[in-house]
């Protein structure tokens, strides 16, 4: 799928040293194509200075060394001055387009979760209906944030999308798999966490051991796939 990045989005500083490009605030994935697009042009086509763009839902940010884009750009009034007109011109001169081929991957998950009755219950389904609607779906992963390597995923399925939880957990499992409203998402580490745990994934989602640490990254698929108890400790690698 390929988009091209449409004119309407807004460039605001984010702190001195980072800028926020912001398009229409929805989970969309045309959108968020848009933010992947607009990351992949800064890693192709950046200036001196430049440190590193962190996509999200619906925006961009961009951070930058600002003692190296006011040495390389004298006659620039401020470092944000300068990176927002060279964003505006790469976003209005370039035909932007995704062209990367979108990785679908398979997650497999021991639907054990302590709140899967009561996300059942709260819909008035079985357990074995909310699993089945969870693994019907393809989740696109639209941002990493929260904690390293954790993807933000939806959409999750209407019938099952239930709000965080209250309160949250003080702790919560390595590969513990979450619903939170219309998101889904999996702890790659152990943390505090208030999303609806409703299984687990005995694979490493976050891995320092790795050259590429994190198994998801933003524009990814992911596909969950429902194993029993047996495979789950057979596959475990936490």
């Amino acid at each position: 799928m390929a988009f091209i990045i449409s004119p309407q989005y807004s460039i605001s500083p984010l702190n001195e040293t980072a800028l926020l490009v912001a398009f229409e605030k929805a989970i969309d994935e045309g959108i968020n194509e848009k933010v992947i697009a607009l990351h992949q042009a800064f890693n192709d086509c950046n200036f001196k200075g430049f440190i590193e763009t962190v996509p999200a839902y619906c925006s961009l940010t961009i951070f930058y060394d600002v003692a190296i884009v006011k040495k390389n750009n004298p006659d620039a009034t401020t470092a944000f001055e300068w990176v927002k007109n060279f964003t505006a011109q790469l976003i209005q001169e370039t035909d932007i387009v995704t062209n990367n081929k979108e990785r679908i991957i398979t997650i497999p998950v021991y639907y054990n979760g302590e709140d899967l009755e009561y996300v059942a219950a709260q819909h008035h389904l079985s357990v074995d209906e909310v699993i089945s609607i969870h693994t019907a779906s393809n989740y696109r992963v639209y941002m990493i944030g929260f904690l390293p390597g954790f993807a933000y995923m939806g959409k999750a399925d209407e019938r099952i999308a239930t709000p965080r939880l209250a309160s949250p957990r003080t702790n919560v499992k390595a590969g513990s798999v979450g619903i939170a409203g219309l998101q889904t998402g999996i702890y790659p580490l152990q943390s505090p966490g208030g999303w609806q745990l409703i299984g687990q994934t005995p694979v490493k989602i976050f891995d320092t051991q790795k050259s590429n640490p994190c198994l998801l990254q933003a524009g990814d698929n992911v596909q969950f796939v429902s194993i029993g108890k047996e495979d789950f400790e057979k596959l475990n690698e936490y």
